[in-house]
């Protein structure tokens, strides 16, 4: 099943968006100072390029509560917005639950990304 719903979601726009923040590390990594930022945003894009059969594995200590404020701050509240939205989209029908189910399982990465690990269940 996690196959099949990866297929599916690569195919249906999953490509393009883990492709959109594989660009946005890429010049976030620019700069010594946005490496932090442009490391979470690669992390989005392994999550976002195949999102089933994986979970999220939050932890970290003080630095990645600092980290975390400042990402909201800066720019987690607009990414988690679109990823729930997005979510609530995909769940009016019962095909697309599954698919939400992932969004909002981003929409939480999205808006705290610092401490956390993306493990294979």
């Amino acid at each position: 099943m996690r196959l099949i719903g990866n297929i599916l979601w690569l195919v249906l726009g999953g490509l393009e968006l883990a492709f959109g923040w594989a660009v946005v590390g890429c010049v976030l990594c620019v700069s010594i100072i946005g490496i932090p930022l442009g490391l979470q945003a690669f992390k989005m894009a392994g999550l976002t390029l195949t999102p089933f059969g994986r979970t999220v594995v939050y932890g970290g200590g003080v630095g990645s509560l600092l980290a975390n404020i400042v990402w909201v701050v800066l720019v987690g509240v607009w990414m988690a917005l679109g990823y729930l939205a997005a979510g609530v989209v995909n769940c009016i029908t019962i095909i697309g639950i599954p698919f939400g189910i992932q969004s909002f399982k981003m929409a939480k990465l999205a808006l705290w990304p610092f401490g956390a690990r993306i493990e294979a269940v």
